[in-house]
């Protein structure tokens, strides 16, 4: 059984989708309207709670890693792409090449980009971390815009590192 909700954000409505046992998608705004549910889902905003809440903390700048159960459907590379998307740093961004190089497919840059694209888990799974090889933004679902804002959210919340002086 899956289930949705719709929860408001500073880059439009967000569609999220669980089917009881973890997130399977987020749905980014499209023209700046939520997606759509699936015709099978029912709505329930108690089975989607835990997700609906790290989203809110995320947006409000006090939440940088997140803890819902995550419940993907793709292939094995595209899961292999998204497991690399965890592990860029909150406040960061790679290049498309850097993720090919992590996981060791290093001629596989278009094929990332694919992936990435296929993320149905974006934000939580941060693939509007990913830019071009020379720093510039290259597409995001949810629209350039979104992913500008996305990346100066978390440049402006990302901790500072500190300095320890020992004697």
């Amino acid at each position: 059984m899956l289930y949705y909700d719709h929860l408001d954000t500073p880059i439009g409505p967000l569609l999220l989708v669980g089917d009881g046992d973890g997130l399977v998608y987020i749905g980014l705004p499209r023209h700046g309207a939520a997606q759509v549910a699936p015709a099978d889902a029912e709505t329930s905003k108690s089975k989607l709670h835990a997700a609906a809440r790290e989203l809110d903390e995320y947006f409000a700048g006090t939440r940088q890693q997140f803890d819902v159960p995550l419940r993907p459907s793709g292939t094995p590379f595209q899961l292999e792409v998204w497991g690399a998307l965890l592990a860029i740093p909150y406040g960061e961004t790679v290049s498309y090449a850097d993720i090919a190089r992590r996981i060791r497919r290093p001629r596989a840059v278009r094929a990332v980009g694919a992936a990435n694209g296929a993320n149905p888990l974006s934000i939580i799974v941060p693939c509007h971390r990913v830019i071009g090889s020379h720093g510039d933004l290259t597409g995001y679902g949810g629209g350039l815009p979104a992913k500008r804002w996305l990346l100066a959210h978390e440049r402006k919340h990302a901790p500072v590192p500190s300095l320890t002086l020992t004697a």
